[in-house]
């Protein structure tokens, strides 16, 4: 399996790119944010999927390993593939994404391409208790309330300890952020006790 590529993009087509990793090209299947974000001839890490099939073998590619996570839940749905899933995140941000999953936004899903209804459906019944709550907030030094960032490395840090996207969430909430990522990931382990 492959878990990670991290090289300089040499070619973007399609919704893919080409990273060349010492001399070897791996062609890498982005979700529409993520290739918009992608520059040529940039030094990148993505988090991938390596999908084999009997007649050919793909890569899926995401630069948060909360992406590649809420990937692997979506194609545990049934009549969910990896094209249909990539997809579902193209629709917008991963937070943005789990959150219309976690509070059962069928309409929301059904617009990503390949989606019909009963597929929405089945991905909100399968996946709503598995993805946390609807909305994570924090409180900031000055008692403003703000959606804990996408690319939070403290959540990605207590998936990597084994936590699902769901645990992690919750194990996160009320957690300032303001905090190092250190600290925030001390005060998770200790809160899920």
């Amino acid at each position: 399996m492959i878990a990670h590529v991290s090289g300089i993009v040499v070619e973007k087509f399609g919704s893919a790119v080409i990273v060349d990793v010492s001399g070897v090209g791996y062609e890498v299947q982005l979700a529409a944010g993520d290739f918009d974000a992608t520059l040529l001839d940039s030094k990148i890490k993505f988090y991938t999927y390596h999908h084999i099939r009997e007649q050919s073998q793909e890569l899926f590619g995401f630069t948060s390993l909360v992406a590649k996570k809420l990937f692997e839940l979506l194609i545990t749905v049934q009549g969910v593939g990896p094209k249909a899933a990539l997809a579902i995140l193209s629709l917008g941000e991963t937070e943005i994404v789990r959150s219309a999953i976690a509070s059962s936004d069928a309409a929301f899903i059904t617009k990503a391409s390949g989606v019909g209804k009963k597929t929405a459906e089945r991905v909100i019944v399968d996946l709503s208790d598995k993805v946390g709550h609807a909305t994570r907030t924090d409180i900031d030094g000055m008692g403003l309330s703000r959606v804990i960032a996408v690319n939070d490395e403290a959540l990605e840090a207590l998936m990597a300890l084994g936590y699902n996207l769901s645990d992690a969430t919750r194990a996160l909430e009320g957690i300032s952020t303001e905090l190092s990522t250190a600290a925030r990931v001390t005060q998770a382990l200790r809160g899920s006790k």
